[in-house]
This record gives structure tokens, sequence and C-alpha cells, in this order.
């Protein structure tokens, strides 16, 4: 219940796809790398499945389809050449665009209902999923428990890291309900704490951590789990953020299967809390505040005060407009049948900048000291759907010579069986990957057959680029100058999935 559950693989997120200024072409290369990051999320799961550490698939993860859908001219137009583009890479095989209203009625019927006359486009991909990334933390931690020389300790809060004259880190915890005290010495230590990790960062007083700040932005969401709705629709369906709203707005209206029920979600509506974590402490954001990274957030608060204005005009937002906004994509939603939930909190990155002062980073980035021996990993999006592959380059950072070793390679190769390979660039390993990881996960929906582009790339018409400011994606999405462009989708061969 704490995020929309998207199991992000940029089949429906449109920042990943920004308008190059220069040429008017839509990039794809954030989105390829976002898929690829996504398979080995998958790959990751069906071994933990296999080897015991996860039961029960459907409990955490459904195929659920990924969808954009958009209205006007110009959006659709975008939305046109954004699908032309990605027919240039076999990750996007399988996905549909339509601008037949009946075609889309098929794909989401309450979204089209008391929509006469709107022009509108969508796209389609069976490839989405619903995770409950929430569900497979509590299995692989049971799990874990269960496994020699494993010990977890929960309810703490780190108080203190101090080095010790051999070079390993002195870790002091407190217990958060009987404030007893304990003390762990350790070679290596790594702050996955989501918001927690900066504070930790910071205790440690390793000069890496010295140009960081945070800046923590919450979340709610309207939910239904009335059959009579939930069950009408089935797919997470993306819209485009309103000019002059950054990305981390973009809409969106969520299949998610929880609790063993099928719900709805809206939204995100942005909240603010100086809390870092859910569950934590007003007091967050200004005991973060240091002399070192003072400068770099007065300097984002400056130079991106039109995110300032979003979130205030956010605050602001009655229980009336929160469901007008939900009836712009589902028209026949009532009052009701909805409820406001308040979801998680995430802490963006605000890195110091030697020309700027400061600048909003996108994305996650892994924080280490150099001699190795502590590691951090900051930001947010897109969260836990790539952490396998964040916990890779994690390995690279801090135990090089050993991810060198063949025992090593060996072993990750176990886990994750195209490790090293670009599934963008090699079609047969990413045809067995999706059948694998399909049965493997139980998903419902088969993989797609591939399609490789035997027509060039189509040029785009050159268009204007409206510059937004981004929490959490990168990139600005811009729809087409010339409304109603058509760029044909390229032509294709078929490259046939292996059986299972």
């Amino acid at each position: 219940w704490n995020n929309a559950g998207t199991g992000h693989s940029a089949l429906c997120e449109l920042n990943y796809t920004p308008v190059n200024a220069a040429d008017g072409l839509v990039e794809i290369k954030k989105a390829i790398e976002i898929n690829e990051q996504f398979q080995v999320t998958r790959q990751f799961l069906s071994h933990q499945v296999e080897a015991g550490m996860l039961a029960n698939p459907r409990s955490f993860i459904n195929s659920t389809p990924h969808m954009n859908l958009v209205w006007g001219d110009a959006n659709v137009a975008f939305l046109r050449k954004r699908h032309a583009a990605l027919q240039a890479s076999p990750l996007f095989s399988g996905m549909e665009f339509s601008t037949d209203p009946a075609k889309i009625t098929e794909w989401v019927p309450l979204m089209m209902q008391g929509r006469p006359g709107t022009k509108l486009a969508a796209t389609r991909s069976p490839l989405g999923t619903d995770c409950d990334w929430g569900e497979v933390t509590r299995q692989y931690v049971t799990a874990l428990r269960g496994q020699p020389g494993v010990t977890l300790t929960s309810g703490h809060e780190v108080r203190s890291l101090e080095r010790n004259p051999d070079k390993s880190w002195r870790v002091t915890a407190r217990n958060r309900k009987t404030d007893d005290k304990r003390i762990i010495n350790a070679r290596f230590v790594f702050a996955g704490a989501g918001g927690g990790a900066l504070p930790i960062l910071q205790k440690s007083g390793i000069p890496e951590g010295d140009d960081y700040a945070g800046f923590p932005v919450g979340g709610s969401f309207l939910v239904t789990d009335k059959p009579e709705i939930a069950q009408r629709h089935l797919a997470k369906v993306y819209g485009k953020a309103a000019v002059g709203s950054p990305p981390m707005s973009v809409p969106h209206l969520d299949t998610r299967y929880l609790d063993g029920k099928q719900v709805l979600l809206f939204g995100p509506f942005a909240t603010f809390s100086t809390k870092f974590l859910k569950q934590g402490s007003y007091f967050d954001l200004p005991a973060s505040v240091t002399l070192d990274n003072f400068r770099p957030m007065v300097a984002v608060g400056w130079d991106d005060f039109d995110l300032v204005e979003y979130l205030a005009g956010q605050l602001i937002m009655s229980d009336a407009d929160r469901m007008t906004a939900l009836r712009e994509y589902l028209p026949g939603a009532k009052d009701g049948d909805w409820r406001l939930w308040q979801a998680g909190q995430r802490v963006q990155i605000i890195k110091r900048d030697p020309k700027k002062g400061g600048v909003l980073k996108l994305g996650t980035e892994i924080v280490a000291a150099k001699d190795g021996s502590i590691a951090a990993l900051l930001g947010a999006s897109p969260g836990a759907s790539t952490a396998p592959s964040i916990m890779l380059d994690l390995l690279k950072k801090v135990f090089p010579a050993k991810l060198a070793t063949p025992e090593w390679q060996a072993k990750i190769r176990e886990i994750v069986p195209s490790y090293g390979v670009a599934l963008n660039d090699d079609t047969n390993q990413l045809a067995q990957t999706w059948a694998s990881t399909a049965k493997t996960l139980q998903l419902a929906i088969a993989p797609p057959a591939i399609t490789l582009p035997t027509t060039p790339r189509p040029a785009a018409t050159r268009v204007k680029v409206d510059r937004h400011p981004d929490l959490a994606l990168q990139g600005t999405v811009s729809a087409p100058a010339r409304a109603g462009a058509d760029t044909p989708t390229p032509r294709g061969r078929r490259c046939p999935t292996p059986s299972r």
C-alpha cells in the first residue's frame, strides 16, 4: 500500500522517452536501460522461487498490462511517435498502438465510459506486471532468518558509526522500544535503509557523503476495493504530466493485487513531511542539513521554484479536487466509492554541483568510501523494480576483485543467467529469459513473439521541448508540434519464442 506496485520496465512511463531538442527524435536509450534492469529482476525473483526462498509467485507478481492513455492532438501525435520509436527495440515487442475508441474500450472499458467524440490514443503492452514488494520482503526475510550465518535485528536505529583502529566499523544501535544498546563491529557496512540511508551515511563521516542532501516527498492515492469496480479494470494506465508539472506528478490508474484482493489506485497526489521515513521523525530533514549541503539545497530551491509551486498546489487540494482529477481518467467515478490513502515517503537526492551549486539528481545513486568499506544507496526511483541491478552495481564498485573471480561470476550467472549480456542485442537470450521467467513466476499472460525491425527507424518531426523539473524520472516529455503527425510503425519479422 506504500506505492503503486508498478514493475517499472519503461513500457508506460513516458518520462523515460524524452524528445531530443536538437533533432526532434524520441529517445529510447533510458527506456532500454530500465527495461534491461527489470529483466534482471525477473531472473532474480525466478531464482529465489526455484531456490525455495520465495513461494507462491502470484502473491507478489501478476501479469498486468501496462498502458498509456492520452487525449488532445499534440499528445496523440507524441504517443504515436513514441510507439514507432520503441519498435526499434525487441524489448518492447508486442506493444500495440490504437486511436480506435472501440479497441481502447476493449482494453479499458471503465475508462472509456463518458467520452463521446474525444480524440484519444493508447498503447498497451502485455509484458507489464504488478508487484507487491512488501510481500517479497516478508518472504525473503523469513527465509533468510533460517539461513546459517544470518542474524536479523529489527526495531533498532543506528545512532553512531565510528572507525576502529583496524579500519573496520563500530556500529552502535538502540532498540526503539527499550532503548537497549547494541554494538556491532563490521568489516563492511551497507546502508540500504531507504530514506534512512542519508543520515547513516552522514554519521559515517566519509568525505564522499559531504556532497549530498535529501528532499522528502510523500504521496497519497485514491483507492477503491469494490469488486464491481476493481474487477472491471485490468491495467496500469499512465497519462502525461500537465504542462508545468514535474514528471513525478504523472497520474496513473493502477490495478493492484494486495492481500489476495484486486484493488484500484489512482494518483499520486504529492504530500509533504520533514520525515525521511513514513514512521520517522519530524526532525529528519533539519537534522540532515550541514555546512556542506546547505548551499546545494538553497540552489535547488531557487532553480526549481516551479517544483515548489507544484507542491504547494498539491498540498491545498481538496477531496473534490482529487475526485475531479480522477474523473479525467475514470469519468464515471463516484465520491462514495473511493477513499484517500497515505502512501510512503521518498527522499530525493540533492547533490553539490560546481557550476549550479546544487542539482536535483534523478534515480538512485550508490555512494561508497574510497576503500570500499562502507556504501549507501540514495534516491528513490525506480525503486525495488531495479534493486537487483543496483546491487550488482554495488558489488562491482566495492568488491571488484572478488567479482572478477570465476567463483563469483559463476554464482551470479546462476542467479541471473543473462548477466553481462545486453538482451536488447540478443533476441535468442531475451526470448529464453521471457519464457523461463514467465513459467517460474506463473505469469498469466504469455510473452509475445519478438519483433525485429527490418526498416530504419523513422525520422521524427522537429518539435518544441518544454522543460520541467524532474523529481523521479529522467528526461522531459514534450508533445510534437505538428498535431496529428503520422509516423508509420516499422514492419518487422518475428522471432518465435522458444517453448517452455
